[in-house]
C-alpha cells in the first residue's frame, strides 16, 4: 500500500514543482503567478508530507484527493506557462482573463484543503489537533461519503474506544440507506470492521457485527463480505466469544443468509450450524455426549474424566432420554475436524460410567487395537492430544461458567438470534435440514415453543416450518427426521397442536404450515391432528382461514395415502359446513382454497350424508359458474371429476336423506 501511494503522489509532486519553476521564467502577471506559486509551494509541502506518511494513508480518499489534486496542477501549469513569452507580440495575442487566476487559486486552495484533511483523517487519534475534522473540499457535493471515509479511517488507526464509536456511526449510516451500505463497502470498511469484530471491546465487537449484518442487503454486497473472511470471523465469535457479540452475530448470520440463500452452505463450512445448535440446546436440554469435541485418539483417561464429569448426572439424563439415546447415537454432528469416527462407544461410557471398571478394560483394548501398526512416536502424540484434550476441557469449562454468569434477558436473546439464524439457514436446504433434525435441535424447539421468551417462539415456529417444508419434499429427511416414534418429533407435534388449540395468533400460521407440512407422516390412529385446524375455519383471520384449508388440503389430497381416512375425520370435525360458508362467503384468496379442499373431500367420500345435507353439490355448481374462482388450474382440474362423483352419489343417496 505505502508504495502504492507513493507512486501516485510522485506525479502531483512533480507537476507542483513544474509549476514553481514556470512561476520564475514568468513575464507577464507576475503578481498574479506568484500567488499561485505561494499556494503551489505549500500544496507541495502537504504532498511531500504525504509521501513520508504513506503508511498510513488511508486509501479510498487518497485516490480520488490526489486524482483531483494531479488535474488542478496540470490547469495550473498550463495557465503559468502562457505567462512565460517574452515577445511582444505573444503578449498581444495572448489573452488570459483575470477570472482564469481568481479560479484556478481557488483550485489549489481546495487541493490544500482536501490534502490537509486527508493528513489529519489518516493520523492516528493522538496526533489529531481536535476532533472535529471538518469536510473537506472533495465531499461538498457529497458529504456523506466525507463522513465514511472519516469513520472508515478511524477504523484502521484509532483506539478500540474510538473504533468502536466509529462502528456505532457506520451502523447508523448502514440503518438509514441502502446505498450509504454500498457505500462503506466501496471504501473499504469490511476489512476493519472484521477485525474489531475479532479483537475489540465487548461494545465494538457488538457495534461492528451489528454493522456487517446491515451492510449485507444484496447478493453483490454479500459476497464481499463472505470474501473478506465473515464465515471464520463469525465462527470464532459463535465458539468463543461474549455472549452478547454471539448473539449479535447469529442476528448477523440470519440477515446474511435471508439477504442471499446461496451462502448458506459456506456458512456449513465453518462449523455454524453446529455452534448455533450448541447455543440454543444451553439450559435447554441436558448436554449431550455428541457434543464433545473428540479427537480421533481418544485416550482410555479421556474417557474416564467424560464419564466423572457425567456421573452426577447420569441418571437423570438416562431418564430423560430413555427412548432417545438409541436415535441420537445413531445422527452425530458431523466433527467440525472432520473426523467421522462414531461416537457410540464414548456415548455408552457416559451413559453407563456406573460401570466404570469394565468400560476401562474394553477403552484399553480398543486403544491397543488402535496402537498397531503405529509407529513409536504414537505414545507422544498421545500424550500431547492428551493435553489438549485437558485444556479443551478447561476453556469449555470456564466457558458455560462464563454463559450461566449471564443475565436472563442475554441468554433469551441468544436463543432468539440462535433459532433465527437456524430458521434462514434451513430455508430449502435439505443437507442443512439433515444436520439440524440429527442434533438437540428439534427437542429443543419444543422446549422453546412452551418456555421461550415471544421472539424465541416465533423463530423456533418459522425454522420449524422452513424444516418441515423440507422434508416435505425429501422423503429421506422426513423418515428420518420425523419418525412417528421419535421423542423429538412427538415432543414438536405435542408444542405445535398445543398452540394450534389456544390460537396463539403471533405463533398460528406457522404452526399451521409446520403440522401441513408434515401431514404424510401421520399415522391414521393419529386422530388428533385433524380437528383443531377445522376448529381454525371458524371465526378467525383470512390468513388463518387459508393456511387452514392449505394445511387440511395436505391430509385429503390423493397424494396423501391415507386421504380417505383424514377426509372422513375432516367430515367428523364438522369441517363440511365451514367449507361451504368460506366458499360462498369467504375472501378470493380463502375462496379457492376452500373450494379445492371440498373437492377433494368430495372425491374422497362422495356419499356421505354430511355432504348431501350441506348441499355440496349444489356449492360446486355454483363455483364452477364463477370465473374469479374456475381460473385456478387446480380448481379447474379437481371441480369437474367432483361434481361428477357427487351426481352420481348424491342423485342417488339423496333420496334416501330425505
Amino acid at each position: 500500500m505505502a508504495d502504492l501511494v507513493k507512486q501516485i503522489l510522485a506525479k502531483p509532486i512533480q507537476l507542483a514543482d513544474q509549476v514553481i519553476k514556470a512561476v520564475d521564467e514568468a513575464a507577464s502577471f507576475k503578481q498574479e503567478c506568484a500567488e499561485l506559486k505561494t499556494k503551489t509551494d505549500k500544496l507541495a509541502g502537504l504532498l511531500r508530507q504525504a509521501a513520508r506518511a504513506s503508511n498510513d494513508l488511508y486509501e479510498r480518499p487518497t485516490r480520488r484527493i490526489l486524482d483531483d489534486t494531479e488535474q488542478v496542477l496540470d490547469k495550473a501549469l498550463a495557465l503559468v506557462l502562457k505567462c512565460r513569452g517574452n515577445g511582444l507580440v505573444k503578449r498581444v495575442f495572448t489573452i488570459i482573463p483575470a477570472a482564469a487566476f481568481r479560479k484556478m487559486s481557488s483550485q489549489l486552495e481546495n487541493s490544500i484543503g482536501d490534502v490537509s484533511w486527508l493528513l489529519r483523517v489518516s493520523a492516528s487519534a493522538g496526533d489529531r489537533d481536535d476532533g472535529y475534522l471538518g469536510l473537506p473540499p472533495i465531499a461538498a457535493n457529497e458529504p456523506i461519503l466525507c463522513l465514511i471515509w472519516e469513520q472508515i479511517a478511524i477504523l484502521y488507526t484509532g483506539s478500540l474506544e474510538d473504533r468502536s464509536d466509529a462502528a456505532a456511526s457506520l451502523v447508523s449510516l448502514a440503518r438509514d440507506n441502502d446505498r450509504y451500505g454500498k457505500l462503506i463497502i466501496e471504501e473499504g470498511g469490511v476489512g476493519p470492521l472484521l477485525k474489531l469484530v475479532k479483537e475489540g471491546k465487548l461494545e465494538g465487537q457488538e457495534n461492528a457485527a451489528s454493522a456487517i449484518g446491515l451492510l449485507g442487503r444484496d447478493p453483490e454486497s454479500i459476497e464481499h463480505l463472505i470474501h473478506a473472511g465473515a464465515g471464520s470471523v463469525f465462527a470464532k465469535i459463535l465458539k468463543e466469544g461474549s455472549m452478547k457479540v454471539q448473539a449479535v452475530v447469529a442476528w448477523a448470520v440470519s440477515e446474511l443468509v435471508a439477504h442471499y440463500p446461496k451462502c448458506q452452505d459456506l456458512f456449513v463450512q465453518h462449523n455454524i450450524i453446529r455452534l448455533l445448535v450448541g447455543h440454543l440446546a444451553f439450559e435447554t436440554v441436558q448436554e449431550h455426549s455428541k457434543y464433545a469435541v473428540v479427537s480421533k485418539a481418544t485416550s482410555m483417561h479421556q474417557a474416564v474424566v467424560l464419564a466423572s464429569n457425567n456421573n452426577a448426572n447420569a441418571n437423570v439424563n438416562i431418564s430423560a432420554n430413555k427412548g432417545n439415546d438409541l436415535d441420537d447415537c445413531r445422527s452425530q454432528i458431523p466433527h467440525p475436524l472432520g473426523n467421522k469416527q462414531p461416537l457410540n462407544r464414548m456415548h455408552t461410557v457416559v451413559t453407563n460410567s456406573m460401570a466404570l471398571k469394565g468400560q476401562t478394560n474394553g477403552l484399553n483394548q480398543d486403544n491397543v487395537a488402535k496402537s498397531n501398526g503405529t509407529n513409536g512416536g504414537a505414545t507422544l502424540n498421545s500424550i500431547s492430544n492428551h493435553h489438549h484434550h485437558q485444556q479443551s476441557l478447561s476453556l469449555s469449562w470456564a466457558s458455560n461458567k462464563a454463559r450461566e454468569m449471564e443475565d436472563p434477558a442475554t441468554k433469551a436473546y441468544m436463543k432468539a438470534m440462535a433459532a433465527r439464524a437456524l430458521w434462514h439457514l434451513a430455508k430449502g436446504n435439505s443437507p442443512i435440514c439433515k444436520s439440524i433434525t440429527e442434533s438437540r435441535a428439534l427437542l429443543c424447539f419444543a422446549v422453546l415453543l412452551e418456555k421461550g421468551s415471544k421472539d424465541v417462539q416465533y423463530n423456533s415456529a418459522m425454522a420449524l416450518m422452513e424444516i418441515t417444508a423440507v422434508a416435505e419434499e425429501d422423503a429421506d429427511l422426513r423418515r428420518s427426521a420425523f419418525k412417528p416414534n421419535s421423542p423429538a418429533c412427538k415432543a414438536v407435534v405435542d408444542q405445535i397442536l398445543r398452540i394450534i388449540e389456544i390460537g396463539y395468533s403471533e405463533l398460528l400460521v406457522p404452526c399451521i404450515k409446520a403440522i401441513g407440512n408434515l401431514a404424510r407422516t401421520f399415522r391414521a390412529t393419529e386422530t388428533r391432528i385433524i380437528s383443531p385446524l377445522v376448529k381454525l375455519l371458524d371465526e378467525q383471520e383470512p390468513e388463518v382461514f387459508r393456511e387452514a384449508c392449505i394445511g387440511l388440503t395436505k391430509f385429503a389430497c390423493t397424494d396423501n395415502y391415507l386421504h380417505l381416512d383424514h377426509s372422513k375425520s375432516i367430515i367428523s370435525a364438522g369441517g363440511v359446513k365451514h367449507l361451504v360458508q368460506l366458499v360462498y362467503f369467504g375472501e378470493q384468496s380463502v375462496q379457492g382454497c376452500a373450494l379445492i379442499l371440498l373437492c377433494y373431500i368430495a372425491l374422497n367420500v362422495p356419499d356421505s350424508e354430511e355432504l348431501a345435507q350441506a348441499e355440496v353439490l349444489t356449492v360446486l355448481e355454483w363455483a364452477s359458474k364463477q370465473a374469479s374462482l374456475i381460473q385456478d388450474e387446480n380448481v379447474e382440474k379437481l371441480l369437474p371429476e367432483a361434481k361428477g362423483k357427487l351426481e352420481l352419489y348424491q342423485s342417488r343417496g339423496s333420496r334416501g336423506f330425505r
